[in-house]
């Protein structure tokens, strides 16, 4: 059973289908409202990599906000491969969410590349909410990607890649995904699904063709680098880095590099967690993450 979705609504921006899901605290007598939290997914993953944290955020008392990046997930696989979907690209649709949902403010959340958008949103757009805090898990930044793995992938050429067949490329990407992960007994549960859903969103014709002209194509390290001169600037909000001690993907280091250029901010590693930290130790990142926002909230 693959794991449900936590995206279930639909909104076009710029002629584009985006998928996202509103979740809310649990029904109470308070007449508080909510503070809203926006997470925002990496590669080569979906909004399901939230699946375990947005349940202790929500009885916690905040109302999330999540949903699929262009092209990935349960989002609209554009036809056009010079849509762009860059890290950069993805901006103007982060923009046009938060203007549809109406938010003035909010925590935001961000993984991988999710986390590069985070930073060119909280650079570039300083004033177009009231950011709360920033939670940047495992997240690229600088010229931290794409490794060295997957430029080699990328000089194949990427209509060599588009053109493998299925079964060839289902198996390649199941190792690399797996990779992500200290536990990959874990991900290959078949009550838990992950790992064939993940696969799924990037394989058979549309997901494999799709991935590689608006994943891969787009694995530039440009689009931080744009904006690393003005890292510190991050440190107008109270930031947490949070990273997986067994992270292959983006090893420690660039996390402790993040901190040491943004002023104030907090870093918490996590034991036996991987680049999808959320896969390995759910639990922990919930309860890092709660903690930072209580105090943000005091």
């Amino acid at each position: 059973m693959p794991p449900t979705p936590v995206v279930t609504e639909h909104i076009l921006i710029n002629n584009h289908r985006i998928a996202y899901g509103i979740h809310s605290p649990p029904t109470s007598t308070s007449t508080t409202t909510p503070t809203p939290i926006i997470l925002i997914h990496g590669t080569p993953s979906s909004s399901l990599i939230w699946r375990h944290i947005i349940p202790p955020l929500t009885t916690t008392g905040y109302k999330v906000h999540v949903y699929d990046l262009l092209s990935y997930g349960l989002s609209e696989r554009p036809w056009d491969p010079k849509t762009d979907t860059s890290i950069s690209g993805q901006v103007p649709i982060l923009l046009s969410l938060l203007d549809h949902w109406s938010i003035t403010s909010a925590h935001i959340i961000a993984h991988d590349i999710g986390g590069g958008i985070a930073q060119r949103f909280c650079i570039l757009h300083p004033d177009k909410i009231n950011i709360l805090s920033l939670t940047l898990i495992d997240t690229v930044s600088f010229n931290s990607y794409p490794s060295e793995r997957t430029k080699a992938q990328m000089q194949e050429g990427l209509e060599t890649l588009i053109q493998a067949p299925n079964g060839t490329h289902r198996e390649h990407f199941k190792e690399w995904i797996l990779s992500t992960v200290t536990d990959t007994g874990k991900m290959r549960m078949e009550e838990e699904g992950s790992l064939d859903a993940y696969l799924e969103y990037i394989s058979n014709p549309v997901g494999q063709a799709s991935f590689f002209q608006h994943q891969v194509k787009h694995y530039d390290s440009r689009h931080t680098m744009e904006v690393a001169g003005r890292i510190g600037e991050l440190g107008r909000v109270p930031v947490m880095i949070v990273w997986g001690r067994e992270d292959r993907w983006q090893v420690l280091q660039w996390g402790e590099n993040l901190k040491r250029c943004i002023p104030g901010a907090e870093l918490s590693v996590i034991d036996g967690g991987g680049h999808f930290v959320m896969e390995d130790r759910p639990e922990v990142v919930g309860e890092v993450v709660r903690g930072f926002l209580g105090r943000v909230d005091r």
